[in-house]
């Protein structure tokens, strides 16, 4: 392979070049990804975020992995959509306990109208924290994407899975062209992305080499780019996939970070069955992002305590970002709480 500046992200990757890339020695693999990530990060700092769903079950969608859905029995409990007022409480503790970023969850195929200006005053509460928001609604159109941006959120998530090739296995109610018309609106409005997938719902590796590749020809990248490994979830249709060798997950992250040098790699969902040796193959080879807290949406996640004392042992620190005083932080949530309450907002919207 020839030589390339490694600073200087490109969009023209070739489906053979990222092959080539996951048929390197794994030693090898690593080596040059660690390599790109120092040239571009703090080695020993991850990006440490929490994850909140604000609107649980029900979801319309076919997604295959997902206990969420309303196509599958996962005796998973239905719950409305969250008040405003709690939301911000989980994201005064997730402060708390060092996240800088509080990432909201809604299972909906898109925002309805009704449930939308509680969704805008959530976000506006947790930038009020001194917090980088995220959110993941589904859908969006121009308008919502506007508005979403007018709010100051600084986050959109909405992953693509998996590669175009093998979408429809797994999903059939969305289509792969709806989900990058949605990044489009969304990059259209400024606001940043967070895109990425899930490997080990049965996919070959070339699926895998497909998603990065999308994932890489987007301009400018993703900036943060979550990679999932699946969490089998009784009742769904993947409960019995069989599970994706370790090495071809960590193959996965180091990938990502050579193609896409400037993104924040996430070590996403199922890290609950991760060993730490694999989670410190995963950091070596270029993630610096987690999600951590009790739980990502509906299934389990290694306690906040855990991950600190992981990151102990391996002499890393949580990313900081400018933050507000304590007063101001105080004075901020107290007049987000007087104006929420004026508007009436502290209610449970319908589902």
């Amino acid at each position: 392979m020839s030589a390339t500046n490694t600073n200087e992200p490109r969009y023209d990757w070739t489906h053979a070049e990222i092959q080539a890339l996951f048929d390197l020695p794994f030693t090898d693999l690593l080596f040059r990804a660690q390599t790109v990530h120092r040239e571009n990060f703090a080695p020993n700092e991850v990006q440490v975020s929490t994850l909140l769903s604000i609107k649980t079950g029900a979801c319309p969608e076919d997604c295959k992995y997902c206990p969420q859905s309303g196509h599958y029995n996962t005796e998973l409990e239905k719950e409305k959509l969250m008040e405003v007022q709690k939301v911000l409480e989980e994201a005064a503790l997730a402060k708390e306990k060092g996240a800088s970023r509080f990432c909201m969850g809604a299972a909906w195929k898109h925002p309805s109208e009704k449930d939308f200006p509680y969704v805008l005053e959530m976000i506006k509460g947790v930038k009020s924290l001194g917090l980088e928001s995220c959110v993941t609604l589904g859908t969006l159109n121009d308008e919502q994407a506007k508005r979403l941006s007018e709010a100051g959120l600084d986050y959109y998530n909405h992953n693509l899975d998996t590669s175009a090739e093998f979408y429809d296995s797994i999903i059939t109610t969305r289509t792969y062209q709806d989900r990058l018309d949605t990044l489009s609106r969304v990059r259209g409005s400024g606001i940043k992305l967070c895109c990425g997938g899930i490997m080990g719902m049965g996919e070959e590796q070339k699926d895998r080499v497909g998603l990065i590749r999308q994932l890489a020809l987007m301009t400018p990248h993703p900036e943060s780019v979550p990679i999932n490994m699946l969490v089998k979830v009784a009742g769904t249709p993947l409960e019995n996939v069989d599970d994706l060798d370790k090495f071809d997950f960590i193959r996965s992250i180091a990938v990502a970070r050579i193609v896409m040098p400037k993104s924040h790699v996430r070590l996403s969902a199922g890290r609950q069955g991760m060993s730490e040796q694999t989670q410190a193959l995963c950091f070596l080879a270029g993630a610096n992002s987690i999600f951590y807290g009790e739980k990502l949406l509906t299934t389990s996640n290694p306690e906040a305590n855990k991950d600190m004392m992981l990151f102990a042992k391996l002499g890393i620190k949580p990313e900081q970002r400018e933050e507000h005083s304590d007063a101001a932080v105080v004075d901020a949530i107290a007049a987000q709480v007087v104006k929420q309450e004026e508007s009436k907002l502290f209610y449970e919207a319908n589902a």
